[in-house]
């Protein structure tokens, strides 16, 4: 797997240190994976930061104009929740929409599988920025994929405890994107969009609830015949989750990611992986 690691930098400096928003589980991932970097199963690549002209693809240019020019109202970084706000999001959202278009450019050149170490970003709209998401990569990554690289059919799998709102809202009536998110249905957001399909679960369910559904939403990404997934791969469904609302083991979430690349494997699907949701304190073990 290839794992876009040039965020490093901008991860602690970016998020105001007293904003509810857990910064250092990037750098505590990206140094676990950087121990694995000798045994060949990983290669770090050093992703650029995002244009305006790859933005706008997926967002409204007034918002994203607004946004890097630092001219967002105070209600628009409210609902982002991203405060105290800081400046230096802004190089830091440029770098990791760009981890992001990186990883896709890769998969697209090489197949494979490929990740970047932050994002999923999947409550982002068109036009404003939602539940710590600022622009919304997913989408940004799918209307690339169909525009610029002229990809048919794209499968967003979003097997995040949230729903994949923004993602389900920007691409609605794009041909070729097909949106498939399983969530919590009693979590946030509390006004669900409407995706392709929306796999709901209920409050405090066990591995087992959790794995048939992601089978099911795996089999509907299958019979899409997708030449591209896109992995939101959030880890807040664990039941040790300060905002998930589910009982999934750690077992049960490492059984989700194998039963995903298990099947981009045998269907020889290029696949890119988004961090997405986690809000548990750092496990050291």
């Amino acid at each position: 797997m290839e794992c876009l690691s040039g965020i490093t930098q901008y991860i602690l400096k970016g998020i105001h240190p007293d904003a509810r928003f857990p910064r250092e589980r990037y750098v505590e991932l990206i140094k676990r994976l950087k121990s694995l970097e000798n045994s060949n199963q990983f290669l770090f690549l050093e992703p650029n930061k995002a244009s305006r002209t790859e933005l706008v693809i997926g967002h409204d240019p007034y918002y994203v104009d607004n946004f890097l020019n630092g001219k967002l109202s105070d209600k628009e970084i409210k609902r982002i929740g991203l405060t105290p706000w800081t400046p230096k999001l802004i190089p830091r959202t440029l770098r990791l929409m760009g981890g992001a278009i990186a990883a896709l450019n890769h998969v697209v050149e090489n197949g494979g599988i490929a990740g970047n170490m932050a994002g999923g970003t999947h409550h982002a709209h068109y036009d404003f920025g939602s539940g710590y998401c600022i622009f919304n990569d997913l989408a940004v990554c799918a209307l690339l994929a169909l525009q610029k690289h002229n990809y048919e059919r794209v499968a967003i799998l979003d097997l995040d405890v949230h729903q994949g709102d923004g993602t389900a809202t920007i691409l609605q009536n794009i041909d070729g994107a097909l949106t498939i998110s399983l969530h919590c249905q009693e979590n946030f957001p509390f006004r669900k969009a409407v995706s392709d399909h929306d796999l709901e679960l209920e409050a405090n369910s066990s591995d087992e609830q959790f794995l048939q559904k992601v089978n099911q939403a795996i089999d509907i990404a299958v019979k899409f015949n997708p030449q591209l997934i896109l992995y939101q791969a959030g880890v807040d469904g664990l039941a040790t989750d300060a905002l998930g609302k589910l009982n999934i083991t750690r077992e049960g979430m490492n059984e989700r990611n194998k039963l995903v690349f298990d099947m981009a494997v045998k269907h020889s699907i290029p696949t890119v992986v988004f961090m997405g949701g986690g809000y548990q304190n750092l496990l050291h073990h």
